[in-house]
């Protein structure tokens, strides 16, 4: 039955239980009397009570769907709403669901799109700066060397000093590069591109850092081992940058069908502050390999970072 007519129906019962009693011992006087006036207020009363009571009953399916169009993310997907009620009221749940599977759909289908393109342009950049703006600088340094040892003294320490300077920029290139393109990702593996990004972002800080990274990870594949990667690099800058943090952990382990990535500090926590492009990009790398992602306050303040990315049977045994 639709929705019109179940309300249809439900007023029409009420209106004509009404009627049934003004027909029966119901009568009303002309002038009207108290006694009258009292039993014709009360059953308005219990006749508004009644068409309330079930056009509640009736609309609740409604109210839960209005509730969560309001709320839904789809970055965070959550369970989809069971398609109560009767009628129209269960179709349009029904079609709602259906929506909505299919934004996420095609939002997984842009962000894989956006990612992989971006990922690409990240290894052109990395690319050009080793192979263009580093031989430039080396060959830089080499003929610098070279001119200072014929430099008379005033202008070979001038020409040391440029040299250092040339170095330390060249180091910096090559620290960008592969923060841009973590080669030793594809080179060495997960566990170890984990251990030289956590001594990359926080050797030059005053960190005290701990890690727990298991050695027997069960293979995840290319695009779940880089997704498990920007998320620790995402967490970890973060934690230099803002987090205001004198001690970081971070811990990958596996074990009941998924391999769980913590990255947790003791800084300020995010306290309330609204998402940024940083977090929702670790949600929509999460979304593109069907991973948990969760960002929230440590059991002893601060932030966690947890990342939970599901392993597939055959990659278990």
């Amino acid at each position: 039955m639709s929705l019109f007519w179940r309300i249809f129906l439900l007023n029409a019962a009420v209106l004509v239980t009404a009627t049934l009693l003004l027909l029966g011992p119901v009568t009303v006087s002309t002038p009207v009397l108290l006694t009258e006036a009292i039993v014709l207020a009360v059953g308005l009363a219990a006749m508004l009570v009644a068409n309330a009571a079930l056009l509640r009953v009736g609309l609740a399916p409604l109210r839960r769907l209005a509730r969560a169009m309001t709320t839904i993310d789809l970055l965070q997907p959550e369970p989809r709403l069971v398609a109560g009620g009767h009628g129209g009221t269960a179709e349009l749940i029904h079609a709602f669901n259906a929506m909505i599977d299919r934004l996420e759909a095609e939002r997984a289908a842009s962000a894989a799109a956006a990612l992989s393109a971006q990922e690409a342009e990240r290894r052109r950049v990395a690319q050009e700066l080793h192979d263009e703006v580093g031989q430039t600088l080396t060959a830089m340094l080499l003929e610098l060397k070279q001119v200072a040892r014929h430099a008379p003294e005033p202008v070979r320490s001038q020409l040391i000093q440029v040299q250092e300077t040339t170095r330390d920029s060249l180091d910096e290139i090559r620290r960008i590069a592969r923060r841009l393109r973590p080669g030793v990702l594809e080179e060495l593996g997960l566990v170890s591109a984990l251990k030289a990004l956590l001594t990359e972002v926080t050797g030059h800080t005053d960190l005290t850092v701990e890690q727990h990274l298991a050695s027997d990870l069960p293979a995840l594949g290319g695009e779940a081992e880089l997704v498990i990667y920007r998320v620790a690099q995402e967490a970890l800058t973060n934690t230099v940058r803002h987090g205001k943090a004198t001690a970081v952990t971070l811990s990958l382990e596996h074990g009941g069908g998924t391999v769980r990535l913590r990255v947790r500090d003791d800084g300020r926590g995010i306290r309330g502050a609204p998402e940024g492009a940083g977090i929702r990009g670790m949600r929509e790398r999460a979304l593109l390999i069907g991973a948990h992602l969760s960002v929230g306050p440590g059991p002893a303040g601060g932030t966690e970072v947890r990342l939970t990315v599901p392993v597939e049977e055959g990659a278990r045994r």
